[in-house]
């Protein structure tokens, strides 16, 4: 199985990190990509990259961490993602948020987004009530050529063809199977099979309790341990009405379309040292 996305670097998850790492193992999940959201992340993220061969790093600032960026976060970004295979991500626009700044928001994902398609690495995206504005800036910008991620996506489902004409792909979330997320997780049915990802964005995001086999605590709250993607993979399969081998495998091979040129250089540095 691959993990899309989620955000192991997280500090809630620090004491627990050697035994979640094991229990994704035995549970069969192969790469995970973890995103970074900041500068005070992305070395945690370079160390936890240097540390597990299953992790897939990726480097970029998120919209609601721009307010800590330092004047020199450019150039700190070239240099994460120069420091080992990487993707970008996790950058984005973000009209939900309180006192968001849009144009700050713009001015930040066009300078990420552009390094990604200079150098053609995958990007993954987050984005909250700014669907339009999007759209608009993948239009007008150049992307990269291997393509890009709109995780846990939400927004219209008309709107699923146009981003994936531009290379767009798209990963569930075992959120949307909560009742209340019913109409997003329908929108799924509309993503092209050969753009489909699968998600956890542990530790948050969980999946309603039916799909959660393992669990992870933080003093006394529970968090979304990334193992439990194997029930969000179950969610998919069930909701194409697909064999979950059958389902499994396609979204490998989607991961690897999207993600297969870090992996390949990911691989070419482990057999070299």
């Amino acid at each position: 199985m691959f993990d899309a996305h989620n955000h192991l670097q997280d500090p809630r998850l620090s004491e627990n990190l050697e035994s979640i790492f094991t229990t994704c193992h035995r549970a069969g999940i192969e790469r995970m990509v973890v995103n970074g959201t900041c500068e005070e992340d992305w070395s945690k993220v370079l160390n936890l990259a240097q540390a597990h061969t299953s992790v897939v790093p990726s480097f970029g600032y998120h919209p609601w961490k721009l307010n800590q960026r330092s004047e020199a976060w450019q150039t700190r970004f070239t240099d994460a993602l120069d420091s080992i295979p990487s993707a970008v991500g996790e950058i984005g626009l973000d009209r939900w948020m309180p006192q968001f700044d849009l144009p700050l928001q713009e001015e930040a994902f066009v300078f990420q987004l552009r390094v990604a398609a200079e150098r053609n690495l995958p990007l993954t995206i987050h984005c909250l009530k700014a669907w339009g504005k999007l759209v608009e800036i993948l239009e007008r910008e150049p992307l990269p050529a291997c393509g890009f991620l709109l995780h846990s996506y939400s927004g219209p489902a008309e709107m699923i063809p146009r981003f994936a004409r531009l290379g767009a792909y798209f990963s569930l979330s075992g959120y949307f199977a909560h009742e209340r997320k019913q109409k997003q997780l329908a929108g799924f049915r509309l993503v092209p099979r050969d753009r489909l990802l699968i998600e956890t964005d542990a530790p948050d995001m969980a999946a309603p309790p039916e799909l959660q086999k393992y669990s992870v605590m933080n003093g006394n709250d529970q968090l979304n341990h990334p193992a439990n993607l194997s029930g969000v993979y179950r969610l998919g399969a069930e909701l194409l009405e697909e064999p979950l081998d059958d389902f499994s495998a396609r979204v490998g091979q989607n991961f690897r379309e999207l993600f297969g040129s870090v992996l390949g250089r990911i691989d070419a540095q482990e057999n070299c040292e």
